[in-house]
């Protein structure tokens, strides 16, 4: 089916075509400036804007408007000055939901279709277990996946797995000195959290002792370098973490996969290569004995050009160099418009600094778009850093039971005829899905506070809120059977609920392009929570399966259908389960 268009862009196409009939072509290609309005459905001041390049008054102006629209679909009234305030017919509106409704799409189109992007995203350690600081780049990543490829784009999500370098060198060497440590445990999970312990007892160990210090920057070389030993146990740390890790994406209801990882280590052997044509194009040069790329446009606090260290003293290899190499790999092989860099906003200048030397050196071209996606932090209470009483990382699996059991107790006293099992899956998804909303609702580039009853509370911007909405509307839609199946009557006088309600769910695919355009997912967070106030208010002053007459019924059927079909893909699209009973 085509794409249902707008019911704001039919009323910009309304004053557009006015605007052809009464000024000169040059302003008639102007903005019609129209926008929502609280008057009407909507509000023009293309009057006011035009009038001064038009020489008319803007009253003038827009009493000529006016009469050019005076019998089509778009009925306006003039306010003060020179404001036309536009509202579509009933017919039309009602037309607008049988149109969407009739979309297994819901009336969205594919404007990405012949895109491709990459999304790069999560990216947690290797030996180390997740915890909240991999929430946000997780779950954010995860919706612009999918609303990417909803609207029609090919989508490349990867992992980029960090599973090279120091860190390995420390923790690889602190394993072969002490094989009386057994971290073999009975999970993933288990093996990953004794990997974890290791790894910090190692790190205090290198930062102490410069001997060890040495000894593990020898065994990065002999990692880089394919030691067979190395490797070897280099292998079974990669294994054991993957297994963990993809146990808590599927417990998160994520989309990445096993095959969407692409870890630093599959970027090795492109190292040198790179390195070798930054130094011959002279982006590279030698300062103390390290490869470093200096831009005078990214300087730091004492006005210096910060370096970007491509190749340390020692010859190995960190960050700058993994990640130009993966640039170019994704430009050249996978032959993307856009890569999408999901990661904490305290890395945005070494992304300024990688593709500014990207760019420099040819493999980041004009047509191709690379762009760090920054977001914020997770707080404790009291708006402090997020740490354990010892001082340490918070496991995000610990998080996710403690939302899990606040999602338990919130529903505790709802009375509800599931089973038992029923029950636990709904309660899971409820907890999980509350954490997931808290993150994706607040604007990504602030932090927030971790606040689990706020999380699961079934009143207010939550997802237990949007979650019991979908499922009271299930319910309603279960008692009324097929009834109301058979079409909308466009004839009938809309109630300003059901007005009000017609147009929130008109703005799906608006929303949605604007969460693809500025890479904001709280944006469609809140529009869902605005679809649910609205359909709350719908049900306060609309009866549905006690309406006056069968039409009437069918209607407001047809509504609350099209509705929980939007909530239904709306939590989808944020990665969030849509119970159809709780």
């Amino acid at each position: 089916m085509a794409e249902v268009r707008a019911a704001m862009t039919l009323v910009e196409d309304a004053v557009a075509g006015a605007m052809t009939r009464v000024l000169t072509p040059e302003l008639a290609r102007r903005d019609p400036v129209v926008r929502p309005s609280e008057h009407a459905d909507f509000q023009s001041n293309v009057a006011l804007s035009l009038a001064g390049p038009a020489g008319t008054p803007p009253r003038e102006l827009a009493l000529a408007l006016h009469a050019e629209l005076a019998g089509g679909p778009v009925a306006a009234t003039l306010a003060g000055p020179g404001f036309l305030n536009l509202t579509l017919t009933d017919e039309r509106l009602w037309g607008q939901l049988a149109d969407r409704l009739a979309d297994p799409r819901l009336g969205v189109g594919l404007p990405l279709a012949g895109t491709r992007t990459v999304v790069d995203y999560s990216g947690p350690n290797i030996a180390k277990g997740m915890h909240v600081g991999h929430l946000r780049s997780t779950v954010i990543g995860d919706v612009l996946a999918r609303v990417l490829a909803f609207l029609g784009g090919e989508v490349i999500r990867q992992n980029h797995l960090g599973d090279w370098g120091t860190n390995f060198g420390m923790l690889i060497q602190y394993l072969v000195e002490h094989p009386e440590y057994d971290w073999q445990g009975d999970t993933a999970a288990d093996q990953v959290s004794v990997l974890d312990v290791l790894y910090q007892a190692a790190r205090r160990l290198f930062e102490a002792d410069p001997a060890f210090a040495e000894r593990a920057r020898q065994r990065v070389v002999a990692l880089q370098g394919g030691d067979e030993a190395t490797l070897a146990l280099w292998r079974e740390l990669t294994a054991v973490s993957g297994k963990a890790f993809q146990a808590l994406y599927e417990r998160l209801g994520v989309l990445l996969t096993e095959q969407d990882t692409a870890a630093e280590s599959s970027y090795n052997p492109y190292l040198d290569e790179v390195v070798a044509e930054l130094v011959e194009a002279g982006i590279a040069v030698d300062s103390d004995g390290a490869l470093c790329v200096f831009a005078e446009d990214l300087t730091g606090p004492d006005g210096e050009p910060v370096p970007l260290i491509v190749r340390k003293k020692d010859g190995g290899y960190g960050y700058p160099a993994t990640d130009l190499a993966t640039l170019r790999h994704r430009v050249e092989r996978l032959g993307v418009d856009r890569i999408l860099y999901v990661t904490d906003a305290r890395q945005a200048l070494h992304f300024r600094q990688v593709f500014a030397t990207a760019r420099r050196a040819g493999w980041l071209p004009a047509g191709v778009a690379a762009v760090h996606v920054p977001f914020g932090m997770v707080l404790g209470p009291g708006g402090t850093p997020f740490k354990t009483r010892s001082g340490g990382t918070v496991p995000l699996a610990g998080l996710l039971d403690e939302a899990v059991e606040g999602a338990r107790a919130a529903t505790a006293d709802k009375a509800h005829e599931l089973t038992a099992e029923a029950l636990t899956e709904v309660v899971e998804a409820a907890g999980i899905g509350a954490v997931k909303y808290a993150d994706l609702s607040t604007s990504r580039a602030k932090n927030y506070v971790f606040d689990t009853a706020q999380m699961v509370s079934l009143n207010g911007n939550t997802g237990v809120y949007l979650q019991y909405a979908h499922a009271r509307l299930c319910t309603l839609l279960g008692k009324a059977g097929g009834a109301g199946a058979d079409g909308v009557d466009a004839s009938l006088p809309l109630h300003p609920a059901e007005r009000a309600l017609i147009l929130r769910l008109d703005g799906f695919d608006a929303v949605l392009g604007e969460v693809a355009r500025e890479l904001e997912p709280h944006r469609l967070c809140s529009y869902l929570f605005a679809l649910a106030k609205a359909l709350t208010e719908f049900y306060g002053a609309c009866p549905v399966l006690k309406a006056p007459t069968p039409a009437l019924r069918a209607n407001r059927l047809a509504l609350c259908r099209l509705t929980a079909r939007t909530l239904a893909q709306g939590l989808d699209l944020l990665g969030l389960k849509a119970p159809e009973r709780m």
